[in-house]
C-alpha cells in the first residue's frame, strides 16, 4: 500500500516518458516514436493557443464576462497529444475542461463560451466534429461513451485499419464515480473500443488524489481484465505514441484501455475555487519546473528546430486569438427567453407551448420585457 500511495506521488518506475522536463529525447522500448520537426513546431503550437485562450477565459470570467471557467493550465500536453492522435472518425466524449482535445477536433474556442457565459449547452455538432457536448456531471461521459462504442462493435466497424474507436476524457475525482466503474464493466464485457483517459491532476478540487485510490490509478484496469499504463501528462509525445498505440488497440477490436496521464491542475478547479486554501505553493513551484510547453520548446531550441522568429510568430498569433475570443465574448448577443422552451423537443409539445406562452405574457408586463434576441 505504501509503496502504491508513493508511485501515484512520483509517478513511479511504470511511468511512459519521451521528451523529459529539461527537454531531452527519452526513448523507450514500447512506445518510442518518430517526430518530424514540422510535426513538433505544430504540437508547440497547439499548446501555446490553447494555453492563451485558457487564459483568456479565465480573465473574462473575472472581469464579468463569464459565469464560470474552468482552466486547464498545466494539462495542455495531456490533452493535445491525446487530441492529435485521434482519427477523424474517432469519437470523442470529453468533460468539461477539454478544451484542448476541442482544439485538436476543429471546435473554436469561441464555440465554448455560449456553456460558460450561460447562453447554450454548446454550439457544435457532435456528430459532424466527432466531439461530444460538455458533460458538467462527474463521470457521466463514461457510461455514454461506453454505450456509443458497443455500439461500432455491435455495428462491426472495428477489427482492421480502417476501423473506429472512441475516447473518454474524465479526472482523478471521477474515478470515485459509479459511472466510471459501470462505463468500465459494461466497456470490458463486451470488448468496446473505448480509450478510457484520465487525467489525474493530483486534486479532485480539493481533495488529492491518495483519498481516490490506494494504488495508482492506471493499476485499477486489471481488476476490469484491461491494460491500463501510466503516461507522463507533462510529456505530449509521451501522450501521443501512448494514445496512439491505444486507439490502435481499440480499433482492432482489443480494447479497452485505461490510460492515466500524470500531469497537474496549476490553476484553480474552477475560478470558484481557491486552491490556496488547501495544497502549498511549494507543490505549485516544484511541479512549474516540469512545465508542458517549455519543454518542448527547449527541446526544438536544443535541436535547432525553431528559431525566435518562430516563437514570435506563435505568441504573435496567440495574441491574436485572445483578443478575437474577448471580443466575440463581449459581443455575444442574450438569448431570447422563448429559447429556453424552443430547445426541448425536437417536435412541438403543447404542454411547452403553453408553458411558453404564459411566461412570455408575463415577461410582457415589465417595461424592460426583453425586446429581441437570438432564438
Amino acid at each position: 500500500m505504501i509503496a502504491g500511495l508513493r508511485a501515484t506521488t512520483e509517478g513511479g518506475a511504470d511511468l511512459v516518458q519521451l521528451l523529459s522536463p529539461e527537454g531531452e529525447r527519452v526513448s523507450h522500448p514500447a512506445f518510442d516514436i518518430e517526430v518530424t520537426p514540422e510535426e513538433l513546431r505544430g504540437l508547440y503550437r497547439d499548446m501555446v493557443l490553447v494555453r492563451r485562450a485558457d487564459r483568456e477565459g479565465n480573465a473574462l470570467q473575472r472581469q464579468g464576462q463569464l459565469g464560470i471557467w474552468v482552466p486547464l493550465l498545466g494539462q495542455e500536453a495531456a490533452q493535445i497529444g491525446a487530441g492529435r492522435a485521434m482519427r477523424p472518425n474517432d469519437m470523442a466524449f470529453p468533460s468539461y475542461r477539454e478544451h484542448g482535445v476541442a482544439w485538436c477536433k476543429g471546435i473554436q474556442p469561441t464555440d465554448i463560451l455560449g456553456i460558460f457565459r450561460g447562453t447554450d449547452h454548446g454550439s457544435w455538432d457532435p456528430i459532424a466534429t466527432r466531439f461530444h457536448l460538455y458533460t458538467i456531471v462527474i463521470g457521466n461521459q463514461c457510461l455514454n461513451a461506453a454505450g456509443y462504442a458497443m455500439g461500432q462493435r455491435f455495428e462491426g466497424k472495428v477489427g482492421d485499419d480502417d476501423g473506429e474507436a472512441t475516447i473518454v476524457f474524465f479526472g482523478d475525482g471521477a474515478t470515485s464515480q459509479g459511472d466510471v466503474h459501470e462505463g468500465m464493466v459494461w466497456s470490458a464485457v463486451y470488448d468496446a473500443p473505448l480509450v478510457f483517459y484520465c487525467q489525474n491532476n493530483q486534486w479532485a478540487i480539493s481533495e488529492p488524489v491518495e483519498r481516490q485510490t490506494r494504488v495508482p490509478l492506471y493499476e485499477r484496469a486489471r481488476g476490469y481484465g484491461f491494460p491500463g499504463i501510466r503516461v507522463d501528462g507533462n510529456d505530449v509525445l509521451a501522450c501521443l505514441a501512448v494514445t496512439r498505440w491505444a486507439m490502435d488497440e481499440c480499433r482492432h477490436g482489443n480494447g479497452p484501455v485505461l490510460i492515466e496521464a500524470f500531469t497537474y491542475r496549476m490553476d484553480a478547479h474552477t475560478t470558484s475555487d481557491d486552491p490556496t486554501r488547501y495544497r502549498l505553493s511549494d507543490e505549485l513551484e516544484a511541479w512549474k519546473l516540469k512545465d508542458p510547453i517549455e519543454r518542448v520548446r527547449v527541446h526544438l531550441v536544443k535541436q535547432q528546430w525553431a528559431d525566435q522568429e518562430f516563437f514570435d510568430q506563435v505568441q504573435a498569433e496567440a495574441d491574436e486569438l485572445a483578443a478575437h475570443l474577448r471580443e466575440f465574448c463581449v459581443n455575444m448577443p442574450d438569448p431570447h427567453p422563448e429559447r429556453i422552451f424552443s430547445r426541448v423537443y425536437a417536435e412541438e409539445s403543447p404542454v411547452v407551448r403553453r408553458e411558453r406562452d404564459e411566461f412570455l405574457d408575463y415577461l410582457s408586463g415589465f417595461a424592460d420585457a426583453h425586446a429581441g434576441g437570438e432564438r
